[in-house]
């Protein structure tokens, strides 16, 4: 759609061709640029169609609409078509929490979930977990190219029902996510229905409660939840990346709620994530990546050779030959580390092992449409394939609580970013101030 805007631009009639599930979208992205009223014809092919018969039949029925779209002189509202720009308010609403609730559900502000309303109070305390001033505007997100400045980060923020405290590590994930290595605009609005996944280092695991041990990805910790959350609430309401309409995940995933996990850095044998990534082992850092599937599995036995084997044998071929972390409990990362393994040495293991014969691959059931690339494959389809042939797409983290079950984490062609936590000047006074809140679970 944007390339298509780009030729309408230099005065060259454009028709874009769109699948018809797909027509809110291809409008939504052409008012995000200016042109909501460029011509898009819809057409009935399956998507990603490798029958080609079913093709062409698609693409024969949809040659007369393409060809008087091209013809059919402009109409006054195409030459000059209305934009209806809402002025901005301080105030957007007044009444209780349910009115406020009901109010944010049906303008689409909410994830689904009753929101904390983002009184100005409100908002004012969460601006306490900066220095940064409130118009400072962090990045501009898409794909909507809203800014998010730190007040609306806050405003967000408080939906969710997150603690200040907790109002740097949206700023770092924000920063993240439209940093230049990131591939956030891919997975944001893919139908692949990826979602971030972030991993939490350094003392603030501590200072915030993050939780690291039993049930690190189950509901019960504020932490975990609510940085997630509002992490969702920003992409959604500030990139303006919308459930069918801009997100175009097919089956959808739970994690876009929340997956937020602390790597439990005191019981590993080895170095934490954000020291393999550069950083210091006292600075507090956030690493994302973009997965779209999560499975648990009970390791074959306890020892390092089971531990291995059963990594090897879980990586399905599906997910082709995406990043994947590795979530081992503390039992199995120190069986391993008593085994002789380090890091490098059990990721290298495990692109050399994991492997299916080419015909259970994805990539050979694509192989008649990549002809160019064929010498990149097996020839012979009861050859094997590698599932993830390099070992920088693999990270391993230790985390998790006691029993004898893994998770296996796994994405598609995206990468492992960190960034450093910048802290308030008072960062210390501000923890103190939350210390308690922590639950006082009844005995019985």
């Amino acid at each position: 759609m944007y390339e298509a805007i780009s030729i309408e631009e230099m005065n060259k009639p454009v028709v874009v061709l769109c699948n018809e599930g797909f027509t809110s979208d291809a409008r939504s992205a052409a008012s995000s640029r200016g042109l909501p009223e460029v011509r898009v014809v819809t057409e009935t092919i399956p998507c990603e169609c490798s029958v080609i018969e079913q093709a062409e039949a698609g693409i024969s029925a949809a040659m007369d609409a393409i060809v008087a779209a091209m013809t059919r002189p402009l109409t006054a509202e195409e030459k000059s078509p209305r934009t209806e720009v809402e002025k901005p308010s301080r105030i957007i609403f007044k009444g209780d929490p349910e009115d406020v609730n009901r109010f944010f559900y049906r303008r689409g502000w909410t994830d689904g979930f009753p929101i904390i309303p983002p009184t100005e109070a409100a908002v004012a305390r969460m601006l306490a977990g900066t220095d940064l001033p409130a118009n400072h505007e962090v990045a501009r997100i898409i794909p909507r190219l809203g800014k998010a400045t730190i007040e609306k980060i806050a405003i967000n923020a408080v939906m969710a029902g997150a603690l200040p405290t907790y109002l740097p590590v949206l700023i770092a994930g924000v920063q993240i996510l439209m940093g230049p290595d990131s591939s956030f605009g891919g997975w944001e609005v893919s139908t692949g229905s990826w979602a971030p996944f972030w991993i939490i280092n350094g003392p603030i695991r501590h200072q915030l409660r993050i939780n690291s041990g039993s049930g690190v990805l189950s509901p019960g910790n504020i932490a975990n939840a609510t940085i997630g959350r509002a992490m969702g609430l920003i992409i959604k309401n500030i990139g303006g990346a919308r459930q069918g309409i801009e997100d175009m995940g097919v089956m959808g995933n739970p994690m876009k709620y929340t997956a937020v996990i602390a790597e439990n850095e005191e019981t590993s044998p080895w170095e934490p994530l954000h020291v393999e990534h550069g950083f210091k082992k006292e600075d507090s850092t956030i690493t994302v990546f973009s997965p779209n599937s999560y499975y648990q599995v009970i390791a074959y036995s306890t020892e390092d050779k089971g531990i291995l084997s059963t990594i090897i044998y879980n990586l399905g071929p599906g997910r082709r030959d995406g990043d994947t972390c590795i979530m081992l409990n503390t039992d199995h990362a120190r069986a391993l580390a008593a085994g002789g393994w380090k890091k490098k040495e059990i990721t290298k293991f495990i692109t050399e092992h994991a492997y299916v014969p080419f015909s259970h691959h994805p990539y050979y059931w694509g192989s008649h449409v990549r002809e160019s690339t064929q010498k990149l494959f097996p020839v012979n389809p009861h050859d094997n394939i590698l599932l993830v042939p390099d070992p920088n797409r693999l990270r391993l983290v230790v985390t998790g609580g006691p029993g004898n079950f893994m998770a296996i984490v796994r994405g598609s062609a995206n990468e492992f970013i960190t960034r450093k936590i910048e802290l308030p000047a008072n960062w210390d006074e501000l923890v103190m101030k939350y210390k308690d809140m922590v639950p006082a679970h009844a005995r019985y």
